[in-house]
């Protein structure tokens, strides 16, 4: 093919003209856009997007330039904030590629990580914390819907291994010759050993337009950690680690409850906040003796997990993220 009859005429329009075949596509766009934002007192912030747009049957293509336009119009525009909303930049690029791009639905995930001092449980002594900021916005012609989300890790302890590690200490301490009471003060006493995993908990709340309702992400960060049996460092010394083991093997939990953890706190944590709210709680264990990782999620209606914690029975209606963004207004 000669190349210079592949090239479109100068003036014309490619993407704007008729596809060979007329067909919608779901979503086009572009994933892995990444971003350094410095904020405000808050520092800098290491963004990744991906943005999308419907495309509809007539129309061959999306300006694939307008993408990077519009993420560094907003990303300007965050910078004069004094911290970064992950959902509301989000919010103000979906709502942008949607009107620029002509399309009836735009699409838009921000990760976004972060760094914070913070001290060591014991020495006090500060040490570098790298959080995530997350935000997923759907916007249409009627309304734009956000979700504001955070990830976090910490330190699980396994309460399965745990109790068969105290059962062996019971035999092995009444064949020492201790009386029954003996043994229980001692187990009782003395931290049981078991195994442990490093955690990845995700929090996601996401407000309904047309409510006053608002969530700061550095609150749900929070929640995800002292979710875990507990709060992992970076730097520590002797005294921090033992603080950190010691707090871990005191309050054991399976990845389930990590999860249910999470939920609780939030259904404590925001009383007044409108029942049509979504909730998603997500934990992810790497294990340390086995050669896969286990995951548990619940995600819905604030509404319905609350009457859930309250003793209401058992709800099968599990309201997905998205099914939640694209529903209709509330």
């Amino acid at each position: 093919m000669n190349p210079e009859t592949a090239l479109p005429r100068e003036g014309v329009d490619v993407q704007a003209g008729k596809p060979a075949t007329r067909v919608s596509l779901s979503r086009v766009g572009v994933t892995g856009v990444e971003k350094v934002l410095a904020i405000g007192e808050s520092g800098n912030y290491h963004a990744g997007l991906d943005c999308f747009v419907d495309l509809g049957p007539d129309q061959a293509g999306v300006h694939m330039s307008r993408f990077e336009e519009i993420v560094a119009e907003a990303m300007e525009e965050a910078a004069g904030e004094r911290q970064l909303r992950a959902e509301q930049l989000a919010a103000k690029v979906a709502e942008l590629v949607r009107e620029r791009q002509g399309g009836i639905r735009a699409e838009v995930s921000v990760e976004a990580k972060f760094a914070e001092k913070m001290p060591a449980p014991a020495s006090g002594i500060e040490t570098q914390e790298i959080y995530t900021l997350l935000g997923r916005a759907v916007a249409s012609r009627e309304r734009t819907r956000m979700v504001t989300g955070v990830q976090a890790q910490g330190m699980t302890a396994c309460p399965c291994a745990q109790e068969m590690v105290a059962d062996l200490a019971r035999e092995r301490l009444g064949e020492a010759g201790y009386t029954g009471d003996q043994v229980e003060e001692i187990v009782n006493t003395v931290p049981i050993a078991t195994h442990n995993q490093r955690g990845i908990g995700t929090l996601y709340l996401g407000c309904a337009e047309g409510t006053t309702d608002e969530v700061d992400a550095r609150d749900l960060l929070r929640l995800v950690e002292s979710s875990m049996s507990s709060e992992i460092y970076e730097l520590m010394k002797r005294p921090d680690e033992l603080s950190v083991v010691a707090k871990a093997h005191s309050q054991p939990r399976f990845v389930e409850d990590c999860v249910r953890e999470m939920l609780r706190q939030v259904v404590e944590t925001y009383p007044d906040l409108a029942g049509n709210a979504f909730v998603m709680a997500k934990q992810e264990n790497l294990e340390t003796i086995h050669r896969h990782n286990v995951v548990a999620e619940r995600y819905g209606l604030l509404s319905d997990i609350r009457a859930e914690i309250g003793g209401d029975g058992h709800n099968h209606s599990h309201l997905t993220m998205s099914e939640w963004l694209e529903g209709p207004a509330s």
